[in-house]
């Protein structure tokens, strides 16, 4: 028989069970919570309006009204993702001649920041193909390319490439009958290709514009392009634009500026503007400070309020003008900024000091096309830079393998607004 023990005649204890066991305390009962349900539309497009662009496009795609939110306090800038261009090798400084070495490098893309979080994007071609292609336009998301030596007289092929997506068509030369009584075939000068919209960023739409000089006058041949298939149509010759000029005096790139297209004319006191909704050419003077002495001036945005603006690098001062009109103004042009370089071009290594040969050997040679605020800088043997006209920063632009970055340096942004954003035709 089994002893009894010491508790006999008191009831056992029973043992609690184990935590795990138990059911979950109730919430406290908190007044004046406030979920993201809770918020208002105002007040979510506030918040909304504080996110980053890559941000702002995760937040969209949350719930419809998160999408229909976004979009209304979506940047009208798309943001910056890169610059595609064509690598140079260093050139030597004077007074060593200019190095024979003209090889065609194919165009390559550097994001921004050169971080790994940033897009790796190529144009995707065959190496036959990519040191073949010269690149014409970059706009609205998509790359114009032709064939590296313009033609003098047929019309090039025109390969548009959406690097997002990689889709691409080939768009071949209008047809013979494009243009009944073509009487100028033997004397066309092609300029360039521009691009002049898209119609949706979900499809491979859009038109482009092919820009000679037949005789004197210029001539817009316009693609269309829907969904792969092109159709061209000659426009008539600009009556009144008379080309008295070596038609290759006109740079091949375009600049896409305050809703329309620019190009760029060497030594010359004006600009060929094109309006891309009229299709109409016109010439624009640029002030005679800089266009009657020949002065180095490019066309572009002012990076604030997005006005048509002219940069130009004059006795080591950067001048930045913008078009208006009032007492000081210089045939429709007003000097708005004026910034000393001297002591910014000092830190360039192995640049002269002398105020001549600094003239001689550094111009300028893009405005940035995303209104970033900085302009870029070309010298003859010290190297390629950028210069930020808001902090003063001048920055080296070099690639790895020694090259310099290309001279013109295209600005790469996505088709704006993005697709599940932009309003269905």
């Amino acid at each position: 028989m089994a002893p009894k023990g010491k508790c006999r005649g008191r009831k056992a204890r029973t043992l609690p069970p184990p935590a795990a066991a138990l059911p979950p305390p109730p919430p406290p009962s908190v007044k004046g919570v406030v979920t993201v349900a809770d918020l208002t539309e105002e007040i979510l497009r506030s918040i909304l309006r504080r996110l980053a662009p890559a941000d702002l496009l995760r937040a969209a795609l949350a719930c419809h009204r998160w999408r229909r939110a976004a979009s209304q306090v979506l940047p009208r800038a798309p943001p910056l993702l890169g610059y595609f261009f064509h690598p140079q090798e260093p050139a030597k400084p004077p007074p060593s001649p200019k190095p024979s070495d003209k090889t065609h490098h194919p165009a390559v893309f550097v994001p921004v920041p050169l971080d790994a979080a940033s897009p790796r994007l190529s144009l995707d071609l065959a190496p036959t193909a990519a040191r073949s292609l010269s690149i014409q336009d970059v706009h609205l998301g998509l790359v114009l390319l032709i064939q590296h030596a313009r033609p003098q007289s047929p019309l090039p092929s025109i390969l548009a490439i959406d690097p997002a997506s990689r889709r691409r068509v080939l768009l071949s030369p209008p047809p013979r009958g494009a243009l009944r009584g073509d009487r100028w075939r033997g004397s066309r000068s092609v300029i360039g290709v521009a691009m002049l919209s898209r119609a949706h960023p979900s499809r491979l739409s859009f038109d482009a514009v092919c820009l000679t000089v037949d005789g004197d006058l210029p001539r817009a041949w316009v693609a269309s392009v829907r969904d792969g298939d092109c159709a061209w149509r000659a426009l008539p010759l600009a009556k009144g634009v008379v080309v008295d000029f070596d038609p290759w005096w006109f740079e091949a790139r375009c600049v896409h500026a305050a809703g329309n297209i620019y190009w760029h004319i060497c030594n010359s006191s004006r600009l060929l503007q094109l309006d891309p909704r009229t299709l109409e050419f016109s010439f624009m003077p640029v002030p005679a400070v800089l266009g009657d002495r020949f002065e180095k001036y490019r066309i572009g945005e002012d990076p604030e309020d997005g006005r048509l603006c002219m940069a130009a690098i004059v006795n080591e001062d950067l001048q930045i003008w913008v078009r208006g009109e009032g007492r000081r103004s210089d045939r429709g042009w007003v000097m708005e900024r004026e910034m000393c370089m001297a002591k910014v071009l000092d830190t360039v290594p192995r640049l002269p000091k002398d105020t001549k040969w600094r003239m001689i050997c550094t111009w300028l040679s893009d405005i940035d096309y995303v209104r970033t605020g900085k302009v870029f800088v070309k010298t003859w043997g010290y190297g390629r830079y950028s210069f930020d006209t808001e902090t003063g920063k001048l920055e080296r632009l070099m690639m790895t393998d020694g090259k310099e970055y290309g001279d013109p340096m295209y600005a790469y942004t996505l088709s704006w607004p993005p697709e599940f954003l932009a309003p269905r035709d």
